[in-house]
């Protein structure tokens, strides 16, 4: 169950947050200081912090500075509407996102789902897997695998789904795509990569009922991030 630490001294809003959230399915731990909030920060207490500014013992701001000291954990400060500078502040220190009072909890609710979806496909960009859809390619161990099932891919195949993958919504011409599949002193078939996304298509597409490789007239192929 996904944790989320809420560091606010007024005590009404930090109850009304903490109900939402239960309720929304996250578990919530509350504090009303800063120096508690981040030393539970630190810990690794919680996957998430909602970090308000005005805060006695270490106000918000100090405690983010610290905390990305040693922590990229997502941090949503909340701000007084009137206070730009507080916002700037916060996002210069490695604020995730802010939100200003008074908010609606769907605003801040959206802004939770948004931040640990970052944080997410960070952590597996970090772990060398690259997906789109069911697909998942893991760069690490070379491996292809759609919906758990896996696809046996030569070399090139795996390269060339490999360079689509990781430039996702970039339309990358055959020349581009001869470059970094087959190297710069490649003089082969000119239409070397059309034969690959064909097979690619075989392996994928027909076999999963799925429309992974776009072509792009008169360009090249594109993966959309869909």
């Amino acid at each position: 169950m996904i944790k989320i630490l809420i560091v606010e001294d007024e005590e009404k809003i930090a109850r009304f947050i903490e109900l939402e959230l239960i309720h929304e399915g996250y578990e919530v731990i509350k504090v009303n200081n800063g120096r508690m909030g981040l030393e539970l920060a630190e810990k690794g207490e919680a996957d998430l912090v909602i970090l308000d500014i005005m805060l006695p013992e270490i106000n918000g701001l100090e405690v983010l500075r610290r905390l990305r000291r040693s922590s990229d954990i997502p941090v949503i400060m909340l701000t007084a509407r009137d206070a730009v500078m507080d916002k700037v502040s916060g996002l210069d220190a490695g604020a995730d996102d802010y939100i200003t009072k008074p908010f609606a909890i769907e605003e801040l609710l959206a802004r939770i789902r948004t931040a640990l979806k970052k944080r997410t496909v960070s952590e597996k960009s970090d772990q060398g897997l690259l997906y789109c859809g069911l697909l998942t390619l893991d760069k690490l161990r070379h491996k292809v695998s759609y919906d758990g099932n896996i696809i046996e891919l030569t070399n090139r195949e795996f390269t060339l789904l490999q360079v689509l993958l990781e430039n996702k919504d970039i339309v990358l011409s055959r020349g581009t795509l001869i470059e970094k599949v087959c190297g710069y002193d490649y003089f082969g078939e000119t239409n070397v990569i059309d034969v690959y996304v064909r097979f690619l298509r075989t392996k994928i597409d027909d076999a999963f009922k799925v429309k992974l490789i776009t072509t792009v007239r008169g360009v090249g192929y594109v993966i959309k991030d869909e």
